[in-house]
């Protein structure tokens, strides 16, 4: 399978969008520490959008797990209220509009476009208005809907990423244990069947959508 690489001769801005506490966790971590382990430097946006107090404070620890110390980095936490982001008028798009204006990011990581959940779905949406000239990889979250579709783009991840990745999220939201969906098995698992679909070497990976790139190539 071809692959392509974000190698550069300066740092990688990543810029991680995330409707709730866990969601960039979930969908894209393995992804996020294999590219701040691989690239020299990194300076990373971390976004999330809805938050209680006790969330705001998990979330926080697991973004500083995730983020190692080289890393340069600005995490955002709001606490606009979860399920109801459609329903925010101009306040969320402002939002938008300010990391317009902070960031111009290498890579943006956020929610599937065909998420059957409307935080997530809008989340989506307003990132591909905001940053229209950007390369954005979409992620995919589990939930009750059933609305998992047929990624695009793999990222290959060794084991030692996978448990980390599980690990740290189990560490970070004891807030979620109770709820039956939230099990590490079911987050190997995904991360198994993306692997083979990919056809990984380590048997696992986390699966993208990717809507639009530009391939560039310099010719002699």
């Amino acid at each position: 399978m071809l692959g392509f690489s974000l190698t550069q001769g300066g740092p990688l801005r990543l810029l991680c969008l995330g409707a709730h506490c866990d969601d960039i966790e979930i969908g894209c971590g393995g992804t996020i520490l294999k590219l701040v382990a691989a690239a020299r430097e990194t300076e990373v946006y971390w976004v999330v959008f809805s938050s209680d107090e006790r969330r705001m404070h998990e979330a926080l620890r697991s973004a500083e797990s995730f983020l190692c110390e080289n890393v340069t980095k600005k995490i955002i936490i709001h606490q606009f209220r979860d399920g109801f982001l459609p329903y925010l008028g101009y306040e969320l798009k402002d939002s938008f509009e300010q990391l317009k204006a902070d960031i111009s990011p290498d890579l943006i990581l956020t929610h599937y476009r065909n998420d059957l959940h409307q935080d997530h779905r809008l989340v989506s949406e307003l990132t591909w208005n905001t940053f229209r000239d950007h390369l954005i990889l979409e992620y995919e979250v589990p939930k009750y809907d059933g609305d998992f579709g047929s990624p695009n783009l793999f990222v290959s991840l060794d084991e030692g990423i996978c448990r980390r990745k599980v690990d740290t999220i189990f560490g970070a939201f004891q807030s979620q244990r109770e709820k039956h969906w939230f099990s590490r098995d079911l987050f190997s698992a995904i991360m198994r069947l993306r692997g083979m679909e990919a056809n990984a070497v380590s048997g696992y990976a986390e699966g993208f959508y990717c809507r639009k790139a530009n391939l560039k190539m310099e010719v002699e």
